[in-house]
């Protein structure tokens, strides 16, 4: 009887898995300064600890300025964590060191190819998208009107050749391109075509600073734009002395908020682009650690936590860009009701042209240093353009 009893524990147990033999495996998890959204991310863990009884989840939400640091130690130890939220930018740089797990593509069949073939390191990806976001127009359409501008720029050439015509007739300015902000002039150089540092003395590139020169020598663009933040920027917008910002979708708040006749003037449409078409955009991916204990769960994790569902409740949350395929495709994304779904929509397709991309250097922060001060010698006539840009090269010795 005794024996009977014994083997029939054995069998509920194995039916049911719950014998010993299984056991929990822990997995680590970092993201980077999303603790206003632990609601959302824990019942995320808690559903996956649901469906997978032998995995427990442990969150760790790192603050966004310790990240790199934090993450860098940790991936030369022997026990990383297994699953990390980071920015391309710096996963790139840990995949050029060897230290990140390669990511089949057939893992990853869900999500937006652009993003995809943009996060590639030499043909391979080492990261998993997130969420992302994308840079619209947000224009004052009375000043507009007053200038007497009947038709949108759409390129950086676009809006130069209106910006006299603009000045004259309102006293505002066209535009402040901050581009002396992190990697902003990197940027636009990259939308057309000039996405290696050796290019940066080229033709194409001298013609582009001369045009935002020219913009400043003439008093196009305010004399602040050597030093100006995009934050500095809206606060010019609010105040209705400049025509076009260039910001997400998220700050037509702030202008309702802080600017409500701004805002009943203002409408918004695509950034403002190069002669190849390209958009910028921005991207927050996860990446697993080569010597990371839990490599298989880690992936499928993430890849649970990037599900369409998922990520559209992100997204409903913060106006961040989904980056799977079908959640993109979802009416969210396609919305022209008002100005906010309208700004979120033109954003999201927006996503389908982002290649080419700049592709990342180990010493990118002391590229963006060189370039943007390479800028204001150029902006303050300090020289010739070709030269200054030569002598930065030398600087970084290409």
């Amino acid at each position: 009887m005794i024996k009977k009893i014994f083997l029939l524990i054995f069998i509920t147990m194995f039916l049911t898995g719950c014998s010993n033999n299984k056991k929990t495996e822990i997995l680590t998890f970092w993201t980077l300064q999303m603790g206003d959204f632990s609601p959302y991310i824990n019942k995320i863990i808690a559903e996956y600890e649901v469906k997978n009884p032998n995995i427990k989840i442990k969150w760790i939400d790192v603050p966004f300025s310790e990240g790199e640091k934090r993450t860098l130690a940790a991936v030369m130890t022997d026990c990383p964590p297994d699953l990390v939220n980071l920015n391309p930018d710096f996963s790139a740089l840990l995949a050029q060191k060897g230290t990140l797990e390669e990511i089949s593509e057939d893992k990853l069949k869900s999500f937006n190819s652009e993003i995809l073939n943009a996060l590639k390191y030499n043909g391979k990806i080492y990261s998993i998208p997130w969420y992302a976001t994308s840079a619209i127009t947000i224009y004052n359409k009375d000043l507009l009107k007053k200038a007497e501008i009947n038709k949108l720029p759409e390129t950086y050439e676009d809006i130069a050749k209106i910006s006299s015509q603009i000045k004259s007739k309102t006293s505002a300015y066209s535009f402040i391109p901050t581009i002396t902000e992190n990697d902003t002039m990197i940027k636009i150089l990259n939308k057309y075509g000039v996405s290696e540092v050796s290019e940066y003395d080229s033709e194409k590139s001298v013609k582009i600073f001369e045009m935002f020169k020219n913009l400043y020598m003439n008093n196009l663009i305010p004399p602040e734009t050597i030093t100006m933040t995009h934050r500095e920027g809206l606060e010019q917008y609010m105040a209705g002395k400049t025509v076009f910002y260039q910001g997400g979708a998220n700050f037509l708040n702030m202008i309702k908020e802080n600017a409500p006749k701004i805002y009943q003037n203002t409408d918004v449409t695509s950034q403002i682009k190069g002669d190849i078409g390209q958009n910028d955009f921005s991207l927050m991916n996860f990446v697993i650690p080569i010597k990371a204990k839990h490599k298989t769960e880690a992936l499928d994790f993430c890849l649970y936590l990037t599900n369409k569902e998922n990520q559209l409740e992100l997204a409903k949350m913060t106006n961040i860009i989904s980056t799977d395929d079908e959640a993109l495709k979802d009416k969210f994304y396609n919305d022209f009701s008002d100005l906010t779904s309208k700004a979120r929509s033109i954003s999201a397709k927006q996503i389908n042209k982002i290649n080419p991309q700049l592709k990342q250097k180990r010493n990118q922060k002391e590229i963006n240093l060189v370039i943007n001060s390479a800028v204001q010698s150029v902006l303050l006539n300090q020289g010739d353009t070709k030269e200054i840009l030569k002598n930065s090269l030398k600087k970084l010795n290409y």
